[in-house]
């Protein structure tokens, strides 16, 4: 097999594996729609059908990903490392700048948390405290998946075409392909917004935006810098920060 087709196929795994965390989760519905999807579907049924759209996105991030990182110099050292034999990574660095990018961005996260809820709709609040994801949804969707996703997808992607269109790979280049996948990243979380809410409020929207671009920002600087593991690692680091974070201040 193709050294780069395994690579690929190596990158899908993990993310599907943060696909199928997802199962660990209760999905929360609107009242008139949960009654509606009870009639055709068993709740089983329902999370299996919710598996399909995340693992499309996934294989067409991965096909992108797989394709277009090394184009613009990014780098799986420890995915990389177990394909290719004669490439060699350290792993004290992956891990000493994934673990302090995800506490950094996760105190920010939770600085954001503190002072968008006084202003944040009653409705959002109380739905935030039944629908709160599993850790292992967290840690693994979350951290694994939507680094594929966002990362190694969609900022791959970005960094290449305006590679293309300037003849240029410099840090300005990288900064518009960090900053546009975190606001993309940012916007991804409104779909169930939309639908668990109906009309959100501005504040609710600036929020959601600005809160997960936030992390994003810091996931692709180390995504650049120092491979995307080093990004899966920052994102569940964000997590752990973040859940001590509402431990402590009960948000």
């Amino acid at each position: 097999m193709n050294k780069k087709l395994k690579l690929g196929f190596l990158v899908f795994l993990i993310g599907f594996v943060g696909v199928l965390s997802t199962l660990t989760m209760d999905i929360t519905l609107p009242e008139e729609m949960q009654k509606m999807v009870s009639e055709l579907f068993t709740p089983w049924q329902f999370k299996l059908l919710n598996l399909i759209n995340p693992t499309i996105l996934l294989v067409v991030a991965v096909v992108i990903g797989t394709l277009l990182y090394d184009k613009v110099n990014f780098k799986l050292p420890i995915i990389e490392s177990l394909i290719y034999i004669d490439k060699k990574t350290k792993l004290s660095g992956i891990l000493k700048y994934g673990i302090i990018g995800g506490i950094i961005s996760g105190i920010f996260i939770t600085l954001t948390t503190l002072a968008f809820t006084p202003i944040l709709p009653t409705e959002f609040i109380e739905m935030g405290e039944k629908f709160r994801p599993t850790l292992a949804a967290r840690f693994l969707y979350g951290g694994l998946t939507e680094e594929i996703l966002i990362r190694f997808g969609i900022m791959s992607l970005f960094v290449w075409l305006i590679f293309k269109i300037s003849g240029k790979l410099n840090p300005i280049i990288y900064w518009i392909g960090i900053i546009v996948s975190a606001i993309i990243f940012g916007f991804g979380h409104l779909p169930v917004i939309y639908t668990l809410i109906g009309t959100p409020t501005t504040e609710l929207i600036l929020y959601i935006v600005f809160g997960n671009a936030v992390g994003g920002i810091v996931f692709g600087w180390l995504y650049w810098k120092k491979g995307l593991e080093a990004a899966m690692i920052g994102h569940v680091f964000a997590h752990i920060t973040m859940i001590i974070g509402e431990n402590i201040f009960h948000i």
